[in-house]
């Protein structure tokens, strides 16, 4: 419906704003969240830029706007929740954002559970449901860089899982996605990251400023090169010391001429 019709061009500002709130939010729950984000940042561009004026409206969007961020894999910005009039009432968002970067799925639980009727009453807690796989993969990540060897029971309790075999299912969704570099064995319930290859313990370092060295040398030698200008009256090949010959004896035929005037005007 909403590809279908074409918001008239002659309208109010402040309903072409909940136009675009409303647009964020089909495109949220429709998985499109780099347009609902971008949808939703125009919302509040277009709000009141006074303080005090329309908060519900800048409240909801905000919100909305932090979940959707979230989801994209980001993490808001701090500035967001320190606005001084929204501060307070967006104090649940910012502690879910906190579960969220550490990667603390316990934490996340905990803040869901708590603030369920709230979230529930801003009608975004079935995106925040979503946000339920990228705790894990942020834990996972953390857990990717801290062992090279892990169980995965311990993995389960340390992501805040029930079993070991969920911990392998999500494992395995996290390796086959390309969010962690690792692999599982199951012989021994054990996950093995593959330790990264350190570039500067090489030689190729080294290899890649030699490469810069030769070439700005040799960019100096061309550029001493071309300013060496050729010899321009020196079209018939002579050798230098003929070109030296031919030059005293120019010399010599001009002192002669000027001898020659001179002696006329005696």
């Amino acid at each position: 419906l909403v590809q279908k019709t074409s918001f008239p061009e002659t309208r109010p500002n402040a309903q072409y704003a909940r136009y675009l709130l409303y647009i964020g939010q089909i495109k949220a729950v429709q998985l499109e969240y780099s347009d609902s984000h971008s949808k939703l940042m125009q919302a509040l561009r277009k709000a009141p830029p006074s303080p005090n004026v329309a908060l519900g409206f800048k409240l909801s969007a905000t919100k909305l706007a932090v979940i959707v961020e979230l989801l994209m894999g980001g993490i808001p910005d701090r500035a967001t929740f320190m606005h001084k009039e929204l501060k307070e009432r967006l104090r649940p968002y910012y502690a879910l954002t906190q579960a969220v970067r550490t990667g603390d799925l316990n934490a996340f639980k905990e803040q869901t559970q708590r603030h369920e009727a709230l979230f529930k009453k801003d009608k975004t807690l079935t995106l925040i449901n979503r946000l339920r796989y990228n705790v894990i993969k942020t834990g996972l990540r953390d857990i990717n860089l801290s062992y090279s060897r892990i169980s995965l029971q311990d993995v389960a309790t340390k992501l805040g899982l029930e079993t070991a075999q969920d911990a392998a299912g999500v494992v395995a969704k996290a390796v086959v996605d390309g969010v962690i570099d690792a692999t599982i064995d199951y012989d021994e319930q054990s996950l093995k990251s593959k330790q990264k290859f350190d570039l500067y313990t090489s030689c190729e370092p080294q290899k890649a400023l030699h490469k810069r060295i030769a070439f700005c040398l040799q960019m100096h030698n061309d550029a001493v090169k071309s300013m060496a200008y050729p010899d321009e009256t020196n079209k018939d090949g002579e050798d230098p010391e003929e070109r030296r010959e031919r030059e005293k004896r120019d010399m010599a035929d001009v002192d002669l001429d000027e001898d020659d005037e001179d002696d006329m005007i005696l």
